[in-house]
């Protein structure tokens, strides 16, 4: 199978990289791209970005760019609700690869805080992103090989809630599969507003994965969801 075999909604631009650094660099210019034209018409930008091993590349390749960054926020579709001096922290990932050279200057806008249980996190970070600027101007997302998107896993007892068009929640409280620790993630309708939706992706195996989820519903592959809508898929192989 090829990218060009995949019959995507008109929405969807693909973009191939011969591999990982490649699709790194072309995803930073892409994005960095966007965010200046944001700030060429309003006073400040928000980024939105997925966590794992995957973005390191491209967070290293995105803050050398010269933006304004004192005017960009900057924060994640999800988290894993633990501590940012604690293994697994998404927000120690973009502290640690992106927010680096001239990018230090820009707002971060967390998800993690204590709490006595995870539904209060959840309602935690719902007012932290009161103070995210929206709707939120660039997301880049990730995807799992089960077509899980940000923390929205298929199974999950509040999924259909996440995905809900007309939800009013911000973040909710959500149980990965095998992963050991809870999370907390952005809804649906917070990603899917955003100006430019970017969708990263490498390998052979998740190719197929949004092959697959073409023919099935969100609640089946949540990244089902965001395939209806512009959106640009930068992948590797």
């Amino acid at each position: 199978m090829v990218i060009s075999d995949i019959p995507f909604p008109a929405g969807v631009r693909t973009h191939t990289a011969q591999d990982a650094t490649q699709q790194a660099q072309a995803l930073a210019a892409a994005v960095a791209k966007a965010l200046g034209q944001a700030l060429e018409h309003q006073d400040n930008a928000s980024l939105l970005v997925s966590g794992g091993r995957s973005p390191i590349a491209f967070f290293e390749a995105l803050s050398e760019y010269p933006l304004a960054w004192t005017r960009i926020q900057v924060g994640l579709v999800d988290e894993r609700w633990v501590a940012p001096d604690q293994p697994g922290s998404n927000e120690a990932l973009v502290r640690t690869h992106l927010l680096r050279h001239q990018a230090t200057l820009a707002q971060f806008v967390g998800l993690y805080t204590p709490a006595s249980h995870l539904e209060q996190a959840a309602d935690q970070a719902s007012q932290n992103l009161l103070a995210l600027k929206r709707p939120v101007d660039v997301v880049v997302l990730g995807m799992g090989e089960d077509g899980h998107t940000a923390s929205l896993f298929p199974g999950n007892s509040a999924l259909a809630q996440a995905l809900a068009p007309d939800g009013s929640a911000l973040c909710l409280p959500m149980q990965a599969p095998v992963a050991p620790h809870p999370r907390l993630t952005l809804t649906y309708p917070v990603l899917s507003a955003a100006q430019h939706l970017f969708l990263a992706v490498q390998g052979m195996a998740k190719l197929e994965t949004l092959n697959q989820a073409l023919q099935l519903e969100p609640c089946q592959m949540p990244i089902r969801a965001f395939l209806d809508q512009p959106l640009e898929l930068y992948w590797c192989p």
